[in-house]
């Protein structure tokens, strides 16, 4: 896997205070043949708002397209591109300092897409911290995920303690109702590129609050993020979802029909 930071190739010194302090924030893109990424200018929206929040300054998007498109080179793709903002002087005693964010950029090959479907999904109440922002803290999602998948299950579905479903470990998750359509759940969520791509793409579209008690009136159920695109889920706990349903297929079809921008 290829990785520099601010254009320059990647020592282990650099990642010191990434794997130490974990402070930061993220995102990722598929990136098509011919070098064009669905979302481009959404990514980018994002990478700034973040820095933002949590690091009191701005984020220059053409200096961080400069610094993604050395790392790219003349790969055609299709591959997965992570941006990592993060302070490599930030100290674990003293987070207020000001900070000087750097960008570390990553690549790797993008699986097919879409993924086959989700076999099972086990639900979790949980809430993640500071959900609206893409940020490193990753532990509480892969621990409930390593619970899920060592009980037999693929991955995790986060339930609020009002009941109301939000998301996945690394994805939205969206459902069909019985009359064809798409709903995403309304709670706390990470607004998702592919998922705000999606709801401007289908004509009929709904946000809503989903609980488990709504899950019989889902006629199929879906995670979405840019790397994998829409992706069914078979079943959710031991409700049972059609993953061919034409719906499912539409959506697929509507995202990929969307043109990527140009690096």
């Amino acid at each position: 896997m290829m990785a520099e930071i601010n254009g320059v190739a990647v020592t282990p010194s650099d990642l010191q205070t990434l794997a130490l302090v974990n402070y930061g924030h993220f995102t990722s893109m598929r990136m098509d043949e011919n070098q064009r990424v669905r979302g481009l200018s959404l990514h980018l929206e994002r990478l700034r708002r973040d820095c933002r929040a949590l690091f009191d300054t701005e984020l220059d998007p053409e200096r961080t397209i400069e610094y993604v498109r050395h790392a790219v080179g003349a790969t055609a793709g299709p591959a997965v591109i992570r941006i990592t903002c993060f302070d490599p002087h930030l100290e674990m005693g003293h987070p207020g300092s000001d900070a000087n964010p750097q960008l570390l950029v990553t690549m790797r090959p993008a699986g097919a897409m879409p993924p086959p479907p989700l076999r099972s999904v086990r639900s979790f109440e949980f809430s993640r911290d500071t959900p609206e922002v893409k940020h490193i803290g990753l532990f509480s999602q892969l621990r409930l995920r390593r619970i899920a998948q060592r009980s037999g299950a693929d991955d995790a579905l986060f339930v609020e303690r009002d009941g109301r479903i939000s998301e996945g470990g690394t994805w939205n998750i969206g459902f069909v109702r019985a009359d064809g359509t798409v709903v995403w759940p309304e709670a706390p969520v990470l607004p998702g590129v592919t998922m705000r791509l999606l709801q401007e793409a289908h004509p009929r579209t709904d946000t809503a609050p989903v609980t488990r008690a709504d899950l019989p009136q889902m006629r199929a159920a879906f995670a979405t993020n840019t790397s994998i695109g829409v992706r069914p889920i078979e079943t959710i706990d031991d409700h049972t979802f059609d993953t061919d349903d034409a719906v499912l297929t539409e959506l697929h079809e509507r995202y990929v029909a969307i043109e990527g921008e140009k690096l």
